[in-house]
């Protein structure tokens, strides 16, 4: 595979202002898109952004260089990622674009793409989008020229779709839920959801003003949420990311779920409902606890690498429906084409109606290991995770831990820095563990320089 000098493995992203992510770029890309696109007959796209200021400019930009390639585009306005999926797909769009930087501050952004069928393009079409960036731009001729409206029934639509998702004779009557949106994309969808299926519903984080976006709240940041959820005596907290593809919850107690427990809640649900389909993917960096808890519910797991994309793909390989990572992205493809933070928390809400359990009852099965990770700076050009010594002390520490624990060496894919994790039963082991492995890749680090 060519690699991709401009879209990452989750679109195009950058800081507002500098390249690619400025008004020139963004045109460029429109128009190269719109070409790509075209040749398969795709002649409607629709755009979607999250509640960053940025958005006006790109969106802007975006439409120009889609009209200039012939494409008809429809603008939805703020809208999570996963309901541009899903309205590329009942709006018969063929394709649908996000401008969104996910869980970055505001001054980021980017720009994502959803084929016909909701699901990220393919690594090939991403590769003719690059290739045509550097053909020099042209203009249909005037009668062919796309045209732009705006779907004023986006949020509508949205919000009646995460509704159908939730059981039919089940309710969230009588649950008070204090809800963060994190002044994103989610802030005019998710109360009005819960509201609807009768919940008694506390926003936090809900009045966007195009800088506030993920500015401690939401998903990374569920300190308040914490507070707020003992404050008002609430029976559970949901705090979703910028874009709402991420979701993490709080039980009574205060006490935070993230992404891998409620991946098990929602597995484990799912195959007392008999509708679990096969197992369950999770990545190299899912908790070793709930890859047991799941086992000694008889749910297979399977670990993909870091990424949803990663969890998608294994997923779609295994024919199987339930994945996630500890970040929050869940995925359950019965239900929508890529990870839905409304319809994970609806999953979840639906099993402590069902049961008539709270969160934490829900979430006792699985007893998270302790993990510890240290990062080792090493040489750019050079692999210490390669060296025999380094190999050895990993070795050494796998055999102590037999079946009782893990270890986890791998490079990052943005910076020169290798991250050591171990993952065992008992806390004291781990830290031993991780900074004796830590400190023969930094001994090896230092040698290439």
């Amino acid at each position: 595979m060519k690699e991709r000098k401009y879209f990452g493995t989750d679109g195009v992203r950058g800081l507002v202002g500098t390249a690619p992510i400025n008004p020139e770029f963004a045109m460029k890309l429109g128009w190269a898109a719109g070409r790509v696109l075209s040749q398969s007959g795709t002649k409607k796209v629709i755009i979607g952004k999250d509640t960053r200021i940025s958005g006006y400019m790109l969106e802007t930009a975006l439409e120009a260089g889609l009209i200039a390639a012939g494409i008809d585009v429809v603008l939805l306005g703020p809208m999570p990622t996963p309901a541009v999926a899903y309205l590329a797909q009942t709006f018969r769009a063929e394709a649908g674009i996000v401008i969104s930087a996910s869980h970055n501050p505001y001054y980021d952004n980017g720009i994502k793409f959803f084929n016909g069928q909701g699901l990220k393009l393919d690594d090939e079409v991403e590769l003719q989008i690059e290739a045509m960036l550097d053909e020099q731009m042209t203009c249909v001729a005037s009668d062919k020229l796309g045209k732009a409206s705006r779907l004023v029934s986006a949020d509508g639509r949205y919000i009646e779709f995460c509704k159908s998702q939730f059981p039919q004779g089940l309710s969230l009557e009588g649950l008070k839920i204090v809800v963060d949106c994190a002044n994103g994309a989610t802030y005019h969808i998710a109360p009005s959801v819960m509201r609807e299926l009768g919940a008694e519903v506390i926003t936090h984080a809900c009045e966007p003003n195009g800088v506030n976006i993920n500015h401690e709240c939401g998903a990374t940041h569920v300190d308040t949420l914490k507070r707020k959820v003992l404050e008002f005596k609430a029976d559970v907290g949901i705090a979703y990311d910028g874009d709402g593809d991420r979701v993490m919850m709080v039980d009574h107690n205060g006490r935070v779920f993230d992404g891998d427990d409620l991946v098990y809640i929602i597995a484990c649900q799912a195959a007392e409902d008999d509708m679990l389909g096969g197992g369950v993917v999770g990545t190299v960096m899912s908790n070793m606890g709930l890859e047991n808890a799941l086992k000694a519910k008889g749910i297979e797991f399977a670990r993909s690498k870091v990424g949803d994309r990663y969890v998608m793909e294994l997923l779609q390989q295994k024919g199987w429906k339930i994945g996630g990572e500890s970040s929050g992205h869940v995925l359950n493809l019965d239900l929508i084409s890529t990870g839905d933070g409304i319809i994970s928390s609806l999953q979840v809400l639906a099993a402590m109606v069902a049961q008539n359990r709270t969160l934490q009852d829900l979430g006792a099965g699985f007893t998270k290991y302790p993990m510890k990770m240290i990062n080792v700076r090493y040489t750019a050009g050079t692999d210490p995770t390669k060296a025999a010594e380094v190999l050895s002390a990993v070795a050494e520490v796998e055999l102590a831990l037999g079946d009782k624990g893990r270890v986890l060496l791998r490079k990052s894919g943005t910076e020169p820095v290798v991250r050591v994790m171990v993952e065992a039963e008992q806390e004291k082991i781990v830290i031993d563990s991780a900074q004796k492995i830590a400190a023969v890749v930094e001994s090896m680090s230092k040698q290439t320089d």
